[in-house]
């Protein structure tokens, strides 16, 4: 118990110490009329403070205006970074409720649909930084690698969100989606400058060298993370056929079994999942057995540790069609949407079957935190996978498509993965992956780790010429990294597309590190500012230890992983 209060202290101590930086208060003067400190100089403590918090953001201005009057009393920096992240949340709920005005008076249908999706992604931005403050007011040095990774996905995440959400306006009439990004204006600065704290304070933590003191995330007993169990573990390692009515014992009971043809519990998945208790602990296995499942569905955000079980990905298969042309925004155009944290899906096919002639059209939207898809099938065209936010992990998958099939801001990584490229409309280009990292400090991006990209029989049979690319740059600070891959010939010997002339090319982060193949020849590759060659050293921050920190979460469950190169 000793040793547990003196490294509590200890954290209390160094948490303070990071966040309060180089301020330094030699001497005191008396009271303001409201009750703060003064220095000796007429500066309260708290204004102090507030200018040291915001003193490593972006956005100075919109940081002290927004923060000194909400402080009061409050001088510790810590419930000072915790009161900046409400103050964010505030500002969020006020945007909504004004957008809400903006929608009564709304006719465009696709317009409509758009606020409706905010209201939506906005709450989960609200979620995301809530998630924040609560782990920021349980710091613990012992646990200082989990810290930052939670912090910077969570805030990355809130982001992200509020970037979705304008995003829908992208292809609606009228002047709505501006009046949109005025509401949102403060509070995307507030997240960003909440983003510019944590890294201060991460540079502040490794400047003190605690590697002494670092450690793994406190395990249960058995030396798993606390939501998985055992029985969890003996499920993600056996193989599909498992899963029959002759050969389910033990830990391996599914709770619900669906079949089409009526021998298990029931004959759709929707079904299944609403028998998943709210606020679900712990792993609820789902068998569903091999058909053609016609269902849109949707795994929402307090739909924890779902556990989807196929006998196959090319026998148990989820598909619809909704697509953009037929009047859908993108975000809704998804089979299947997966927000609830810690879900794993195993041996399933997930398709949109819209084909190439109805545009963006998602298989599956993943939004899920600690997120895994084991030997699964992701099969459209146009956005076929949709890596939205937060930490997932995919392994020995097959994702097709045509153009952008692998988008998002997610710290996605794929390790031995199959990325199949497919034939477009005539005039169309192919890019694999499209990522959408908004802002240089957010700690997202796709990394490809022992893959393999290959061409579909229709792409080198095609009567016409497609020129097909690695990926180009959603957002301003796109990130993607291929290594120890497996590049077929058929990409373009530059290597990456623009998104529209040269935005995001300075900024953004492209490296291929360690390829092998035809297509992996380097020579012709665009010479991009935002191009950059990377080490072997360098490559070790995009590996599953350190980049989804996979060690805490992945290789608990018995799933195959690579922690390093």
């Amino acid at each position: 118990m000793a040793n547990k209060i003196a490294v509590l202290g200890l954290s209390s101590i160094l948490l303070v110490a990071a966040v309060i930086g180089v301020v330094t208060v030699s001497k005191r003067g008396g009271e303001s009329s409201d009750g703060t400190e003064n220095l000796g100089g007429g500066i309260s403590t708290t204004t102090k403070s507030v200018e040291s918090i915001c003193k490593s953001t972006d956005y100075k201005d919109t940081c002290t205006s927004t923060l000194a009057p909400a402080a009061g009393n409050i001088s510790d920096p810590k419930e000072l970074i915790k009161l900046a992240f409400n103050v964010a949340v505030e500002h969020i709920s006020s945007a909504m409720a004004n957008s809400s005005v903006l929608q009564q008076a709304e006719t465009d249908p696709r317009t409509h649909d758009a606020f409706e999706n905010c209201k939506e992604l906005l709450n989960d931005s609200m979620d995301d930084l809530r998630d924040s403050m609560d782990k920021f007011s349980n710091f613990d040095v012992t646990g200082i690698d989990e810290f930052f990774s939670d912090l910077k996905t969570w805030l990355s995440g809130a982001l992200t969100f509020q970037g979705t959400c304008l995003d829908g306006f992208e292809n609606t009439t009228g002047d709505s989606g501006e009046k949109m990004k005025k509401l949102l204006q403060v509070s995307g600065e507030l997240t960003r400058n909440g983003l510019a704290m944590v890294d201060a304070f991460a540079d502040t933590i490794t400047n003190l060298n605690l590697s002494a003191l670092t450690g793994r995330r406190l395990l249960s007993d058995d030396g798993l993370p606390s939501w998985i169990d055992a029985g969890k573990r003996s499920l993600l390692e056996a193989p599909a056929t498992a899963f029959t009515q002759t050969n389910v014992n033990g830990p391996l009971t599914p709770k619900v079994t669906v079949a089409l043809d009526g021998s298990g519990d029931v004959k759709t998945i929707a079904a299944a999942l609403l028998r998943v208790p709210k606020k679900n602990k712990t792993p609820f296995v789902i068998h569903i057995k091999a058909g053609i499942y016609q269902e849109y569905l949707e795994i929402g955000r307090k739909m924890s540790n779902v556990v989807l079980i196929g006998d196959g990905p090319t026998k148990t298969r989820i598909t619809g069609n909704k697509n953009f042309v037929d009047g859908i925004n993108t975000f809704r155009t998804s089979t299947v949407v997966v927000q609830g944290n810690h879900f794993f899906a195993k041996g399933i096919g997930f398709e949109n079957s819209a084909g190439a002639k109805k545009h963006q059209a998602v298989a599956l939207r993943v939004s899920s935190d600690m997120a895994m898809f084991y030997q699964c099938d992701m099969d459209g065209y146009q956005d076929t996978l949709y890596v939205h936010v937060h930490r997932q992990y995919y392994r020995e998958c097959k994702i097709s498509g045509t153009i952008d099939f692998i988008f998002g801001d997610a710290n996605s990584l794929f390790q031995n993965c199959t990325m199949i490229v497919r034939q477009p409309l005539e005039n169309q280009g192919c890019m694999v992956t499209a990522q959408g990292r908004d802002d240089k400090r957010e700690n997202t991006g796709i990394v490809l780790q022992k893959c393999t990209i290959s061409a579909a029989p229709e792409f080198t049979s095609s009567p016409y010429k497609i020129s097909a690319y690695l990926g180009r740059p959603w957002k301003q600070f796109s990130r993607t990294i291929i290594m120890q891959t497996q590049i077929d010939g058929f990409i373009d010997p530059t290597g990456w597309a623009p998104w529209a002339g040269s935005f995001g090319i300075d900024t953004l982060f492209y490296s291929e590190y360690a390829n092998t193949g035809p297509g992996a020849d380097k020579s012709n590759r665009v010479k991009w500012a935002g191009i950059k060659t990377i080490t072997a050293q360098d490559a070790v921050q995009f590996t599953g230890a350190r980049f989804i920190a996979g060690n805490l979460w992945v290789k608990p469950s018995g799933v195959p992983y690579d922690a390093g190169m």
